[in-house]
């Protein structure tokens, strides 16, 4: 992986954290307790879940520890069911809005569109220099 590479995952992994505490922040000043322990909940999902992938990615590609696709499928698909297990359970017992919920879960694909928009910016000023 290349320094440009490791620099977009590094600002993924922080826009996650700080897209995180912003919707979370104003979940509680702005809707119901319901409402904002929804949005905690799905982006604690899925930035634990983004973190594990990396994790396990990282860890799979190092020379003197590959592992088989099978190993990196297998967690892949634990996490997955674990997570639709967790959710399905707190919209089953109405513990979350589901609104909520999904804007949550939503935090690391508004983090990857951030770091899509920047590269573009950068690309777009880079060849206008």
């Amino acid at each position: 992986m290349n320094d440009k590479q490791f620099g977009i995952i590094k600002f993924v992994i922080l826009s996650n954290w700080i897209i995180f505490c912003l919707l979370g922040m104003s979940g509680f000043l702005l809707f119901s307790l319901k409402f904002a322990l929804g949005i905690i909940l799905g982006g604690l999902i899925v930035v634990i879940n983004f973190h594990l992938l990396a994790k396990t990615l990282k860890n799979a590609f190092i020379p003197s520890n590959i592992s088989s696709y099978r190993i990196i499928l297998a967690k892949y698909y634990t996490r997955f069911i674990i997570s639709g297990l967790i959710i399905f359970f707190v919209i089953a017992t109405h513990s979350v809005h589901p609104l909520g919920l999904l804007i949550g879960l939503s935090v690391v694909i508004a983090s990857i569109y951030l770091a899509i928009l920047r590269e573009i910016k950068n690309l777009i000023f880079k060849e206008a220099v």
